[in-house]
């Protein structure tokens, strides 16, 4: 593997050049939440809709994961992050023609579809690029990237919205993305194909991650707890604090700026501490089984304070949920290097239909206790108070058998 390593002055340019693509990929999944307003106004979507249509995203990303896992071990993240991002250009001026919400909605999908690849090209790459106790650090970093994405989904957007209009908004970032594509083609290092093991080729390496006990054992609470957090971050906090909490948008984009500002630097500090507790020998395992429950706290606050919710509320949510962010290189490091991708992939893959699943359903219970006669603040309480209990199922089942591989 050491044959493999860049230099520290190349390792800083190419996780820079990556960390563009995946500040992209969060700017546009996060947008939808200062945008929710515009949208509703524009083209008369109730919740469902919001939740269908920011969904989207997640059901196109979430779909390329297991096929882009394999790809990504076989021709390495330069060739494939520059063929997805392609698409993402194409999506993302077509997603700023559209005039109805079926096109929006084809168009979020596809975008998906080509930022799948912004945070696993990387991870493959690390995964074989940086030493083993600078990766949790790597990806702790690039979660920082992300979070300064969505930081500038939210004041910025929403100044730019009044000056250009949403429409222009996504002609911009079509643009950042063709920088991207130009600046990976001449930066990001070339692969060095992996000498694969029988059972790693094909659909029988696939069948080692899906069957392994760790990796069953971080599902629920990939899919509940990490998917509700991003479905929270880049949708769900903009609507509470505007139809519960009474706030106007640039009031309400105002207090997502400030959570995702506290989310960069949580990752930010998060990275540096990582290669301590990995010098100390603190498991993954141990952190996580000790911060998630932090969180449930959290939610329950949001629940508990109604009306009064505002950004802070939400940021103490998404700081103490940070602890899942760790499930995710974990993977990656219990699998061999000609695996890596694949295993990342199939996680994000959990991740991203956990996204989907619980920005929708969000929505649809929403809507469900409004039309039984429940006021908005009761619907939305009634709606988080669901998704709480089933994070706390998914780390229950997650205390119990992380430790069936051992066994």
């Amino acid at each position: 593997m050491s044959i493999n390593l860049l230099t520290k002055n190349r390792a800083i340019i190419v996780f820079l050049v990556f960390a563009l693509g995946y500040f992209i990929s969060t700017l546009i999944r996060a947008s939808t939440a200062t945008l929710s307003p515009v949208f509703s106004q524009e083209l008369g979507l109730n919740s469902g809709d919001l939740g269908l249509l920011a969904g989207g995203y997640f059901l196109g990303f979430a779909a390329m994961q297991l096929p882009s896992g394999y790809f990504l071990d076989k021709y390495g993240p330069k060739k494939i992050i520059t063929f997805f991002l392609i698409i993402a250009l194409i999506s993302t001026i077509a997603f700023s023609k559209s005039e109805n919400f079926l096109n929006l909605l084809m168009s979020r999908i596809l975008i998906g579809v080509g930022v799948s690849v912004c945070l696993m090209a990387p991870l493959t790459g690390y995964r074989k690029w940086l030493p083993l106790e600078q990766q949790q650090r790597a990806n702790a970093w690039m979660l920082m990237t992300g979070a300064l994405g969505m930081l500038a989904s939210t004041i910025p957007i929403q100044w730019l919205l009044p000056q250009i209009g949403w429409r222009n908004i996504f002609l911009i970032i079509a643009g950042l993305i063709l920088i991207t594509v130009i600046l990976i083609i001449f930066i990001i290092p070339s692969w060095n194909k992996t000498e694969l093991t029988i059972e790693d080729k094909g659909i029988s390496s696939y069948k080692t991650i899906w069957s392994h006990p760790y990796f069953l054992s971080l599902v629920p609470l990939g899919f509940f707890n990490y998917g509700g957090l991003q479905a929270i971050q880049t949708l769900w906090a903009g609507p509470w604090m505007t139809n519960v909490s009474g706030f106007t948008p640039i009031q309400s984009a105002t207090n997502l700026f400030w959570l995702n500002l506290s989310m960069l630097v949580t990752f930010f500090i998060w990275g540096l501490v990582n290669p301590y507790f990995h010098k100390k020998g603190i498991s993954t395992d141990k952190i996580i089984i000790t911060g998630v429950p932090f969180s449930f706290l959290a939610i329950g606050f949001i629940i508990y304070s109604g009306e009064n919710v505002s950004g802070f509320h939400f940021a103490l949510f998404l700081i103490s949920s940070i602890f899942v962010s760790l499930a995710q290189p974990a993977v990656g490091m219990t699998f061999s290097n000609a695996i890596a991708g694949k295993a990342l992939s199939s996680y994000n893959l959990i991740l991203f239909l956990g996204t989907f699943t619980v920005q929708w359903l969000i929505g649809v219970l929403i809507d469900l206790f409004k039309s039984f006669g429940y006021s908005t603040l009761f619907s939305y309480q009634l709606a988080f108070s669901t998704f709480g209990i089933f994070c706390m199922l998914s780390y229950l089942y997650f205390v119990i058998h992380h430790k069936d591989h051992l066994k």
